[in-house]
């Protein structure tokens, strides 16, 4: 029996909360029995960067501290303690691994670093550290990552969006931000993707320059460089705090090293900022099992595996990039090809039958996909500029295979039996029998 209670939910809880729409990912919509093939959250396909032997096991390894090289040592018998706070020799890794010379003389220190669970937890901090709830404001880019919008109105802010240039394949508009930025001082953090989610492509350093440089605004612009591992060497701008004492630039080692199970993420900038975010974060919020992780996947033959795993990323990007045009249905790709995911047009029709992008159709095939072939990408046709898109991460070869098979195979389902009734698809088959 229920007992009575005078609590009544929403008179009680903050209303922001209570109409706090949460981030959502595919998985939300298909629960993954393990048969699934995952092309939806953008994780590495090819698995963690560790050597690890044939039964999944790194390689020379052993746990409870007795490990034949530091770099794989997992305390087992230490878990009784809490871990380091400081995480100072992971923090040096990273440091090391970011100082490539190309944008400054200066090097990174440990004294440059915020170290979260995830980049999410860095989201959050920053927020938390330079807004104030029901007063500030933030900026972001849309079409951009979710969670800078959802940890705003659950931190009380309010967002102010300059949507990246959809005439100009989404390039940043540093003079619509700027103008923002001196229309309203309220706003305190500007938050700018590159490579961009769900765009995939670069932001040049002079437009990001261009918004540093403002005149009379007083705030952080926050680089969040997810998937900076899967861009030509040298375009992360990590070692870029050195000269800007405004700049943040977030990482993560969820994507290109294929970790995403550990959750760590980090945040390069000034070591006043740096400082002030490692005062207020939560005690011990980095397990000793994630910094053991995190320090071996940064040893030299861990990052080898890293990036011959990123190689073969890319070249089933690449692929992709060549295959999936072939499809008639499957129309441009959107934004740029500098991660391990692309934007992709679906059309109400064959391209040669006249077919322009349509959100119907993606859905369709996205539903499909994922309810009847056991492929799961992710509907990106609500956000700015991205009618009818679907975003599809890179899987393995064996994936691509089964993915370009499958996805060909759902939109003939859609055109012949589907609202719009296109049987032209059937016509253009003989060209496209095969998808290598």
């Amino acid at each position: 029996m229920a007992r009575k209670s005078p609590f009544d939910l929403s008179k009680c809880a903050r209303p922001n909360i209570l109409a706090l729409e949460p981030y959502r990912c595919a998985r939300d919509d298909y629960k993954d029995d393990g048969s699934n093939i995952l092309l939806d959250a953008n994780e590495n396909a090819y698995g963690p960067g560790f050597d690890l032997d044939g039964h999944g096991n790194l390689a020379n390894g052993a746990v409870n501290g007795h490990a034949a090289t530091k770099a794989i040592r997992v305390d087992l018998l230490g878990l009784n303690r809490y871990p380091d706070p400081h995480q100072m020799e992971l923090k040096k890794l990273l440091c090391n691994l970011r100082n490539t010379h190309k944008h400054t003389s200066k090097s990174l220190e440990p004294e440059n670093l915020f170290a979260g669970v995830g980049s999410d937890e860095a989201i959050d901090a920053l927020l938390r550290c330079f807004c104030v709830p029901g007063k500030d404001k933030i900026l972001t880019c849309p079409p951009t990552y979710g969670m800078y919008a959802v940890s705003a109105q659950v931190n009380d802010l309010e967002v102010v969006k300059v949507p990246l240039d959809t005439t100009r394949n989404f390039k940043l508009r540093p003079e619509a931000i700027n103008d923002a930025l001196s229309s309203d001082p309220n706003i305190k953090i500007v938050y700018i993707c590159s490579p961009g989610n769900p765009t995939a492509n670069l932001i040049t350093k002079s437009d990001i320059q261009q918004v540093l440089e403002h005149p009379i605004w007083n705030g952080v612009v926050v680089l969040d460089e997810a998937y900076i591992d899967f861009s030509p060497e040298g375009s992360s701008l990590a070692e870029w705090v050195t000269e800007w004492p405004n700049l943040v630039v977030m990482q993560t080692l969820s994507k290109a090293f294929g970790l995403a199970g550990i959750r760590l993420g980090t945040a390069f900038t000034s070591p006043e900022i740096a400082n002030l975010l490692n005062n207020f974060k939560a005690p011990y919020n980095i397990s000793s099992p994630t910094s053991a992780l995190a320090c071996a996947a940064l040893q030299p033959k861990n990052l080898a595996v890293m990036r011959r795993n990123r190689e073969r990323i890319v070249k089933q990007r690449d692929r992709m990039m060549r295959e999936l045009p072939k499809i008639p249905g499957v129309g441009s790709f959107l934004g740029g090809a500098e991660s391990n995911f692309l934007l992709t047009e679906i059309l109400d029709r064959p391209r040669s039958r006249g077919g322009k992008p349509s959100n119907e159709t993606a859905l369709a095939v996205y539903e499909r996909l994922a309810v009847t072939k056991g492929v799961v990408v992710r509907f990106r046709g609500k956000e700015v500029g991205c009618l009818g898109c679907l975003r599809i991460t890179v899987g393995t070869e064996e994936e691509v295979d089964k993915m370009l098979h499958e996805i060909k195979m759902v939109l003939q389902d859609v055109y012949r039996n589907g609202s719009n009734g296109e049987s032209e698809y059937l016509q253009e088959q003989d060209a496209n029998d095969v998808i290598s």
